[in-house]
């Protein structure tokens, strides 16, 4: 059996390089990979283009990332927030580049890059600025645009239970864009809260198989310092 544990946080993250694409998997300050993100910001890379949900929360997560100017590009559906101001003062200094995906598009361009599809077809955007330039097909006389599949360089992924195969499981919502996002990556980092022996987890309970996890750091619960309680 392969042995996918990174026993320090240095070791999960060495393959990372500047300019890569990045999926992190989150929604709001659920299921975001918050030690890994530190480890990011800790080797100091630039450069990145960060696939998200939105653009940061408060000063940490990806706003971390975004103060300690590792990003060069944000691709998400959630850019403006009251939370989000690291975010608007970088992109109105023009420190940060934006790409505004949908969020029903986004979960299924990366859905179709873990597929290994070439792409889907939605009306959503047709006639509008998200929508110009991208193919348009006509079907039954309705028309759609033709959205690519996204995929990354890398995955940072929040867990709850890991096991010695990389098998995962998570925490309720803190599931969100998780599952997809491991699919969706050429090498797929996990933080996970608590590691379990094989066999222990429920093969019915695993939402992510091992196949689609290249390493794990087990980190413990993370505990924000705003919210002041642990989540996974």
């Amino acid at each position: 059996m392969q042995n996918k544990k990174c026993d320090t946080l240095e070791a999960a993250l060495e393959r990372l390089t500047d300019d890569a694409i990045i999926l992190v998997g989150g929604f709001g300050i659920a299921g975001v990979p918050e030690i890994l993100i530190e480890g990011v910001c800790d080797r100091g890379l630039r450069g990145l283009t960060i696939v998200a949900n939105n653009s940061g929360t408060h000063e940490t997560g990806i706003a971390r990332l975004l103060a300690e100017g590792c990003v060069g590009k944000i691709i998400c559906s959630f850019p403006w927030a009251v939370e989000s101001f690291v975010f608007k003062e970088m992109y109105e200094a023009g420190k940060v580049d934006l790409e505004v995906v949908p969020q029903g598009t986004l979960a299924e361009r990366l859905r179709t890059a873990g597929a290994g599809l070439g792409g889907f077809l939605t009306p959503t955007a047709v006639g509008t600025e998200l929508g110009a330039g991208k193919p348009v097909h006509e079907i039954d006389g309705k028309e759609y645009v033709l959205e690519r599949p996204l995929r990354g360089d890398f995955a940072l992924i929040k867990a709850r239970e890991v096991d010695g195969r990389g098998n995962l499981t998570y925490r309720m919502a803190a599931r969100n864009f998780n599952p997809v996002m491991a699919m969706a990556a050429d090498y797929t980092i996990v933080e996970a809260a608590t590691e379990v022996p094989v066999g222990a987890l429920d093969p019915e309970t695993i939402v992510t198989p091992g196949v689609f996890v290249d390493c794990y750091y087990v980190a413990g619960p993370y505990t924000p310092g705003k919210e002041g309680g642990p989540y996974s």
